[in-house]
């Protein structure tokens, strides 16, 4: 149990330290991303409203060379910005208002334009701007834009905005180089998924170091618990047996003086202590079988045959409470386990199952091959559906689902837990199911 405490601490730990991280993270490389696409699409509108080249001082001359900058169709740059998909929209992150004043603005941005007419006929190319693109390759990239449902995005690592049809017919398409702007954010991207890692290790380490320190105290309770059980369970065992025996002695000194005499108040002293003596050797058992250090004589077992043994002892008791019992085991599964834990495993779930089923009910008890192990399943008739709760808190010491009903047909609620602990000494799993039927079934795998 200690052991599955500390791996539940560790994981839970480390959960809520990756959420943090993909936050914090993801938030950052969102916001550079569309910080990316936010300045790529103020510059374009600024191109485009400028009619696809930025506005010069000098009267559109190039103030490296002195040439003119090409004229290009005079028509409206009305722009429909929509975002791709997605892939990025207008971010509140916007591109600096300093920078679009700027006169190196013109010098730092790779660009170029491309016209069509009505008839998407190419009027005008301009890649003055730009040497990785040629024309032809401009002119497939605007027609690929023009093909795309948004009026901006990305094709490749080039930024585009398609401004309105003019009065003319005539369309631009702008595009914008954002390949070093995209390489620097996938360049931080990298480095802060691998310094996360790395941070995740380092978390990861440190908590699987403390989460001994902040277990002990619950393992020492624990450890305290099961020693105080199984030493109170020895010490009680002793004056149970001289109470038995007491009693027995009275009862012949009571018979030989009057025999006549009623014996009810010793009949009860004798089954109280029987009661007593039997919880106490289940609680000394359960604790046994809990500890680390306990080791199983672990061999072949024909489980098949051995369920079969069972269910055969169990049909009498059935019978007799006017219940019925039905087995469906297949021959020949062999499982590696403790002849004699298997023995009380298969005991507590077929005692529990007719304990518990209702008069006129049914027990079913079946063995199949699973996997490389078995799967044994015992469903029996209920007086009333158990709860998803109940089914879950079964296994736990002492626990009743219905006081009154246990008090009946008796028990002392530990039954199912000693089950469990065999269940997992065998490294196996032990679940219980119920449906709107009225039918609990519970289900091992070894």
């Amino acid at each position: 149990m200690i052991r599955k405490l500390r791996i539940r601490l560790i994981l839970i730990t480390m959960a809520a330290v990756l959420l943090v991280m993909i936050i914090l993270i993801g938030g950052i490389n969102v916001s550079n991303y569309r910080q990316v696409v936010s300045e790529s699409d103020d510059i374009l509108e600024l191109l485009m409203n400028n009619g696809g080249a930025f506005a010069e001082p000098d009267k559109g001359h190039d103030p490296r060379s002195g040439d003119p900058f090409p004229e290009l169709p005079d028509f409206e740059t009305t722009i429909i910005v929509d975002d791709d998909s997605g892939r990025g929209g207008r971010s509140f992150m916007r591109f600096d208002e300093s920078r679009m004043n700027s006169p190196e603005l013109a010098f730092e941005t790779r660009y170029f334009t491309v016209v069509f007419d009505a008839e998407e006929n190419v009027l005008l190319t301009d890649t003055n701007r730009i040497s990785a693109v040629s024309e032809t390759k401009a002119v497939e990239y605007a027609r690929k834009a023009l093909k795309k449902s948004s009026s901006s995005g990305f094709i490749g690592d080039y930024r585009y905005l398609v401004g309105e049809t003019d009065e003319s017919g005539c369309t631009m398409v702008i595009f914008r180089d954002c390949g070093a702007s995209l390489a620097h954010f996938r360049n931080f991207r990298n480095i802060s998924i691998f310094v996360s890692f790395l941070c995740l290790l380092g978390v990861g380490i440190l908590v699987f170091v403390a989460s001994e320190r902040v277990v002990r105290p619950v393992a020492e309770s624990y450890e305290k618990q099961k020693r105080f059980i199984s030493d109170a369970g020895h010490e009680i065992k002793t004056p149970l047996a001289i109470i038995s025996a007491d009693a027995d002695v009275l009862e012949m000194e009571l018979s030989n003086s009057d025999p006549s005499s009623g014996n009810e108040w010793l009949s009860d002293i004798r089954t109280q202590t029987k009661r007593l003596s039997e919880l106490t050797a289940d609680l000394i058992a359960l604790s046994k079988m809990e500890e680390t250090t306990t080791m199983l004589e672990m061999k072949d077992l024909d489980l098949s045959e051995m369920a079969k043994k069972h269910a055969g002892s169990f049909a009498a008791v059935a019978t007799s409470g006017n219940k019925t019992i039905s087995e469906k085991i297949e021959d020949g599964v062999h499982i590696q386990g403790d002849q004699k834990s298997i023995d009380s495993l298969l005991s507590i779930v077929l005692d529990n199952a007719v304990k518990y089923c209702p008069e006129n009910g049914h027990i079913d008890i079946s063995v199949a091959r699973h996997k490389k192990g078995a799967l044994i399943e015992v469903t029996n008739d209920t007086a009333e559906a158990v709860s998803k709760e109940d089914c879950k808190n079964m296994f736990e010491r002492f626990y009743r689902t219905d006081a009154s009903r246990n008090s009946e047909t008796g028990g002392y609620g530990i039954g199912l837990s000693m089950a469990k602990a065999i269940v997992e000494k065998h490294k196996g799993r032990i679940a219980a199911a119920s449906d709107p039927e009225k039918k609990l079934t519970v289900s091992i795998t070894l």
